[in-house]
């Protein structure tokens, strides 16, 4: 596109934004919507991807045993659901002894829907799965099960291998791109992606979309460099340092286009 048309597509008013995750739970206290109702743009919801857990005989063609581990990482609440989920299918329960290491508070507390916490045995991290390593640090004897999606991040894990740490990966469930079929004939001044399988589910569903004057807004490196290869021109970005969330940049957006309250 040329210059002359990126700063026409720019300048064109938003009036509609598609933000490629499911809508929220509570209406009233999200950003979105309040950003909606106050610049009066209109806002829908739409899961660009799912998750569908692996089966039984796919988790035991991986030939990982639960019961040989002492500690197990959990990164998500999805990793948790499905990991018991496997648990619960081959009919076996993790002794009261081993040793739990959460990536967060949120998913230490979900973990409680599934066992009785021994808070001796539970290791809780800040935000990261980097935020372990001092508690793996203090237990490197441990052999430890890492259930994860398909496509997670490596850091961990490569870190644990580079001390001599035994980490077993096992993949327990999978990123897919959702049907979006329905959306072909309806246009959006602005598509919100949050990761790069949103990025990925825009070309599973349309393989010829043409960006035109659509605006593109993107959140963190890894979907901006997504979107950059697949040739999408990037007009929102966060998190920044003064705009930590993707509401913020929309309105920042919004606002140096020249729409006001």
């Amino acid at each position: 596109m040329s210059e002359k048309k990126i700063i026409m597509a720019q300048r064109k008013e938003v009036k509609s934004i598609l933000i490629s995750q499911p809508a929220p739970s509570d209406p009233a206290r999200n950003p979105y919507v309040n950003l909606a109702q106050r610049y009066e743009i209109q806002v829908d919801f739409r899961k660009f991807i799912q998750v569908e857990g692996i089966s039984l005989n796919e988790f035991r063609k991986q030939g990982i045993h639960p019961l040989d581990f002492g500690a197990v990482i959990f990164t998500s609440k999805v990793a948790v659901d499905h990991f018991f989920r496997l648990i619960g299918e081959m009919r076996i329960e993790m002794p009261p002894e081993t040793k739990y290491f959460c990536v967060s508070e949120a998913t230490a507390k979900y973990l409680q829907k599934y066992i009785t916490i021994r808070k001796r045995k539970l290791f809780v991290g800040q935000r990261t799965a980097m935020d372990l390593v001092p508690y793996i640090n203090k237990h490197k004897k441990e052999k430890y099960l890492f259930p994860c999606s398909d496509k997670h991040r490596r850091e961990l894990p490569g870190y644990m291998r580079e001390k001599g740490i035994d980490v077993t990966e096992s993949s327990i469930y999978q990123t897919v791109s959702s049907d979006l079929s329905d959306l072909r004939d309806i246009y959006y001044d602005m598509i919100c992606f949050f990761s790069p399988s949103g990025i990925k589910s825009l070309y599973d569903n349309f393989p010829d979309f043409k960006q035109n004057d659509t605006r593109i807004a993107v959140f963190g490196p890894t979907t901006a460099a997504e979107a950059r290869k697949a040739g999408l021109r990037v007009d929102v970005e966060a998190p920044k340092p003064n705009m930590p969330s993707m509401a913020m940049a929309i309105e920042n957006y919004l606002k140096e286009n020249g729409q006001h309250l």
